[in-house]
């Protein structure tokens, strides 16, 4: 078994994109498996992925929400002051991201979604596959009940970070 400690976090970009109503982007991962038929439906998540080496974060953030939603009217509001880092599982550790990383080291960006919903497109890109199977917007309070449990602590730091955008 490989000893989580000893593997580095993979460093990462997540987007919250709000709607004009305050509501948040969420898309199903189609990766669900037996998760999903044993009714766990914990799969959906807010853009994110993995910073190129010389990518900057908000850089690698705008890239990853083109790629996983097509968006590209959404105008840049904020950042979280610091890196957020989850822990992967037991089970997926020396499994996920090829066995190099023990979670993920995400920096985190609010952004204000200014496109229709006909911009919004879930199918992949070049070189890259297609993110997400299905897509809503859901309140920012829902967020955490939605996604994995290993995530849920940096959903919650997210909607800490950015819940003063939305208009009560």
């Amino acid at each position: 078994m490989t000893d989580p400690t000893s593997l580095p976090y993979r460093p990462c970009a997540g987007v919250m994109l709000l709607n004009a109503e305050g509501h948040v982007f969420v898309g199903r991962r189609p990766d669900r498996g037996k998760a999903a038929s044993e009714g766990r439906g914990k799969w959906w998540q807010m853009p994110q992925g993995g910073i190129d080496k010389g990518e900057a974060p908000e850089e690698a953030a705008r890239r990853e929400l083109w790629e996983e939603t097509g968006v590209r009217k959404a105008v840049f509001l904020a950042q979280t002051e610091d890196w957020l880092v989850y822990d992967l599982p037991s089970e997926l550790v020396g499994v996920a991201w090829k066995g190099k990383y023990r979670g993920q080291r995400q920096m985190w960006f609010a952004a204000r979604f200014e496109g229709t919903e006909s911009d919004i497109d879930l199918k992949p890109r070049p070189d890259h596959k297609a993110e997400f199977d299905a897509w809503r917007w859901v309140p920012m309070d829902e967020l955490p009940s939605l996604v994995v449990p290993f995530k849920q602590d940096v959903y919650a730091a997210v909607i800490d970070a950015f819940s003063h955008l939305v208009i009560k």
